[in-house]
């Protein structure tokens, strides 16, 4: 008893997680249109406020180039805890769907319905948020420092050529598909937690672009007036990121995974 007991404390093997990963994406691609697009909101406000948490510690941190970026990537892991652990949608996690696809479990019909509804319900929760911290004057903190950290971080953004937008967007949802990857192998909340947070530290740490996160950035931007930062700049940025982010997330990931571990062959592990 001793020994079963201990054994249920101990992490999924990476099979089980491929098999839980599958079902868990046969459920996002049936769920209904309210739901979906209610979480997808929720999941936009979420990366938002981790975004905001991250602009805060990088204005003025004083730590050098590396541990303050460390440190930003640190407070930025809260939206993705946000959405694991409250429960939402967000894009970049759910190309993990392409598991079930290749299984044929979820139609491309299904796969690309629950992207698109995501998708846009992300931009919703992001830019609403967005519209939330202009309101509250958020941005005025330390005397405008903070307005000037956001005001510069969205211009890099829009200043970023395509292919490199392209594989930042790649390289970044590799890590946040793999920190969503580990959640799955967690048996409690704490275990999800600590999962989510080295590999999430580790994009932001090293300037990865992450669609949902700019879909707030920059609307923030472009919203108190910031010099440069236009919608065909956003436009430029959110395109190459979104489908860098897509082959990431969905094939460095999803797809490879499917291969190693092929969980339509075997049925889906209780818990």
């Amino acid at each position: 008893m001793a020994l079963a007991a201990s054994l249920d404390l101990d992490a999924y093997k990476p099979a089980e997680i491929a098999r839980r990963v599958e079902a868990v994406g046969v459920a996002k691609a049936a769920l209904g249109i309210v739901e979906t697009v209610t979480l997808g909101v929720l999941a936009g406000a979420f990366i938002a406020l981790g975004s905001i948490f991250y602009l805060l510690v990088m204005t003025e941190s004083g730590l050098g180039f590396g541990p303050g970026r460390l440190l930003g990537g640190f407070v930025f892991s809260l939206g993705l805890v946000l959405v694991v652990v409250a429960g939402a949608e967000l894009f970049t996690g759910n190309n993990l769907i392409v598991m079930a696809w290749i299984d044929k479990k979820v139609t491309s019909a299904a796969l690309l319905r629950n992207w698109t509804l995501v998708y846009g319900a992300n931009f919703a929760g992001a830019v609403g948020t967005a519209v939330l911290v202009t309101l509250a004057g958020t941005l005025a903190m330390g005397d405008d420092a903070l307005a000037e950290t956001a005001f510069a971080v969205a211009a890099a953004k829009t200043e970023i050529v395509w292919h490199e937008a392209f594989f930042r967007g790649v390289l970044c949802n590799v890590l946040v598909c793999l920190a969503v990857w580990l959640t799955f192998a967690a048996r409690d909340v704490t275990g999800k937690i600590l999962a989510i947070i080295l590999p999430i530290s580790a994009f932001v740490a090293l300037g990865f672009e992450h669609s949902v996160a700019n879909m707030f950035f920059l609307p923030l931007a472009l919203l108190n007036g910031a010099p440069g930062v236009t919608v065909a700049g956003m436009v430029g940025n959110l395109v190459p990121v979104t489908l860098g982010n897509v082959v990431g997330g969905g094939g460095l990931v999803g797809l490879v995974y499917w291969l190693c571990y092929r969980p339509g062959d075997a049925p889906a592990t209780p818990g």
